[in-house]
């Protein structure tokens, strides 16, 4: 059934990022130049402006908002009666809490169509190395993430990592300075080439990330990782899961990331008690997953140290 709500377009990112810029871009899109009642929510102002006749052309509205206060339902369906808007398009402030949005109820007739996080590639890890939970908030509730203003020596496939660690669905898209969209190679730091993968201790996030986009490039192959042992009631009997705890934005946020593994003596194992597995990769449908996923087959399991850091980074 087709939806019919009023669709709310979403644009996140810090100031300056360039959301004034991709939502001028996207007002001149055939699709937003049809003569239906927009309404531009505009909660800050940056260096980049918006034209009032351009807007007042393409039958839109642009209506400031001053504070985090006044983003709440009734505002909200204030303007829905006032206006009568077809569509909306919301320029949300990067400083503002992500969890306003999370709170926000929208009026019964809207919806949410769309959410993008717009990053400038040029202060990112500025930004990453300073207010990592902010943007990694703005992420995780994201679409699309697109990084512009990215310059082919930046350190974009592990830019990919770091927002799949806490996405996995989104989008991503590069671009550079001129709006044009960049191509980014996943660069591993092992080899493909071999059936057997020798897992180092700081490429598990890799590893992880990857094999959930490409799992064709794995199944049949074996690996030999350290992991830590997760063993549980809720687990299938004869399995457990061999993981790594991971930073997915800072150190309030540690998360466990690991795959279901088939081994016979499982029951044998310390819920979490370092080892070194060797096991068969495959992609078949599980429970734990609700569908199809990694699937382990250990071929040896065996006590192992643990590593100076144990934690896992994606970068």
């Amino acid at each position: 059934m087709k939806d019919s709500r009023i669709p709310l377009y979403l644009i996140t990112g810090f100031l300056d990022s360039g959301k004034t810029t991709l939502l001028t871009d996207t007002l001149n899109m055939d699709y937003f130049n049809d003569g239906q009642r927009t309404v531009l929510l505009m909660c800050e102002d940056g260096e980049e402006e918006y034209d009032q006749d351009r807007l007042s052309k393409r039958n839109c509205r642009l209506i400031p908002i001053d504070s985090q206060e006044q983003l709440n339902t009734a505002f909200l369906q204030e303007i829905d009666r006032r206006y009568q808007p077809e569509r909306i398009l919301m320029e949300y402030n990067g400083m503002w809490p992500i969890q306003i949005l999370r709170d926000l109820k929208l009026p019964k007739n809207w919806g949410l169509y769309q959410a993008i996080d717009v990053i400038d590639g040029t202060t990112f890890d500025m930004y990453r190395n300073n207010m990592q939970s902010m943007i990694m908030d703005m992420v995780t509730e994201a679409d699309m993430v697109l990084f512009n203003r990215c310059t082919p020596d930046m350190p974009m496939s592990g830019w990919k990592r770091s927002i799949r660690a806490v996405n996995r669905m989104c989008e991503i898209v590069f671009e550079n300075e001129q709006g044009e969209e960049l191509e980014v190679a996943d660069i591993l730091p092992y080899s493909l080439e071999q059936p057997h993968i020798d897992l180092e201790d700081d490429d598990y996030g890799i590893w992880y990330l990857d094999i959930q986009e490409h799992p064709d490039r794995y199944v049949g192959k074996t690996i030999t990782y350290k992991a830590q042992a997760m063993t549980g009631m809720r687990l299938p009997k004869g399995s457990f899961v061999p993981g790594r705890n991971a930073m997915t934005c800072c150190a309030e946020d540690i998360r466990f990331f690991g795959f279901l593994c088939k081994y016979d003596k499982a029951r044998s194992l310390k819920k979490g008690e370092w080892i070194t597995v060797t096991a068969e990769i495959r992609w078949e449908n599980a429970s734990v997953y609700d569908g199809e996923g990694v699937v382990l087959y250990a071929q040896s399991v065996e006590k192992a140290q643990r590593p100076e850091d144990p934690l896992v980074y994606f970068r």
